[in-house]
């Protein structure tokens, strides 16, 4: 019998928050009332000067092909703006631009990593991570953090996981799902253990850098390791600070040999970004942050909200998130308990199905790879969290 598909599709499993996103808009498509606190994307508009910035690129032509990594002017764009936020000297030739963050994260990973490598992830972690690992034949190492340290690896935890096989340490920061963030001192502490271990690179996922919920300076690795910046790759694109998942930019800077392989990587599996997104982002980046304090200020109220009312409730953990826009609630307490229906909740994936039953979607915390927990994005409206933060009290009410 002939078989289509390749073996290494079973390496891999399908997005699950994509999937939680999707099961939770065809609910809500068909009439269900869900409270979908599942997704990782903003509920405000793009600003303005964006969008105009777009439209006036299609009425002047700019929708044709452009250079396979990015257009020139949005590099320097690039460049410009890792000098003036995160206090980095880098050139056109040392960035990428691709189709979001997770396609030049993809782009680096397979240009990198081969069987027999091996890439440190610290767990909890965006789901990602280690599927992008092992399509690309390298083995994923986790290193299960603790909340009591924040959610954050230390440096005797990464000293232990290293091999003469590590290739790469993963860094996200603010983090996906628990909002961990780094200080300047945490990440030269963690440099010093990477300094004496010449073969790892670090990659760094800053795409949440501008959400922040203290006062807390945003550092990001090759900044508080300069003499690291030539082993470092710092990825980081407009989602999420501009409320723009949907135009697919993302872009990193880092070892020019491996940004060109990089280049030839794109140049055979997507081609360019689209041209009139570049031109959104060029205009994100050179534009102004003035609409940003509002947002926080809206996040930063429904996270207050979610914590006050969650945490402590029928044995449910909810710490404060410093950064991104999830709560990851330890939902350990539930485990054993029996539903209405009868059924056992085992599982934090049998405890988000039970919620779903309850009408509010989230996000497994098997997924992030620290069960049991379950994340919710406090991206939606402040009604929509208030009514969802109910619905799971009510759903661990009928537990027993």
């Amino acid at each position: 019998m002939l078989v289509l598909l390749a073996d290494r599709l079973n390496l891999i499993q399908p997005s699950p928050s994509i999937g939680a996103l999707s099961r939770a808009r065809d609910l809500i498509s068909s009439g269900c009332d869900v409270c979908n606190m599942a997704g990782g994307e903003p509920e405000f508009a793009t600003p303005p000067h964006i969008v105009e910035a777009a439209h006036r690129a299609m009425l002047d032509g700019q929708t044709r092909y452009t250079a396979v990594d990015g257009t020139r002017a949005l590099k320097e764009a690039i460049c410009a703006k890792f000098w003036r936020e995160n206090g980095l000297r880098v050139e056109p030739s040392e960035v990428s631009v691709g189709a979001g963050a997770k396609q030049v994260i993809f782009n680096a990973l397979t240009c990198s990593v081969q069987p027999g490598d091996e890439v440190i992830v610290p767990a909890p972690y965006w789901v990602s991570y280690p599927d992008i690992v092992r399509l690309n034949g390298a083995k994923p190492i986790f290193i299960e953090t603790d909340y009591r340290a924040g959610f954050k690896v230390t440096p005797t935890q990464l000293q232990e996981a290293i091999t003469p096989r590590t290739k790469w340490l993963i860094l996200n920061s603010p983090n996906n799902p628990t909002g961990a963030t780094y200080g300047d001192d945490e990440l030269r502490a963690i440099g010093a253990v990477i300094e004496a271990n010449p073969q790892i690179h670090v990659l760094t996922d800053d795409i949440y850098e501008h959400l922040r919920y203290d006062e807390a300076p945003f550092t990001t690795f090759a900044k508080a390791n300069p003499d690291l910046a030539d082993r470092t790759l710092t990825i980081n694109g407009v989602s999420k600070t501009y409320a723009m998942t949907g135009w697919r930019i993302g872009y990193c800077a880092g070892p020019k040999s491996l940004i060109k392989a990089m280049e030839t990587m794109q140049s055979q599996n997507s081609g360019n970004p689209a041209s009139v997104s570049q031109a959104a982002a060029l205009a994100a980046l050179d534009g102004p942050l003035d609409f940003l304090p509002n947002w926080i200020a809206e996040y930063r109220m429904r996270r207050d909200l979610l914590v006050s009312r969650l945490d402590g409730q029928y044995g449910l953990r909810c710490p404060t998130p410093q950064g991104a826009f999830y709560v990851y609630v330890s939902c350990e307490a539930q485990m054993g308990k029996r539903t209405a229906h009868g059924s056992t909740v085992e599982t934090d994936s049998d405890f988000v199905i039970h919620l779903l039953e309850h009408g509010v979607a989230g996000v497994q915390g098997a997924a992030y790879g620290l069960p049991p927990a379950f994340r919710l994005s406090f991206t939606p409206k402040t009604e929509t969290v208030e009514k969802a933060i109910d619905r799971i009290l009510q759903a661990c009410a009928v537990l027993r």
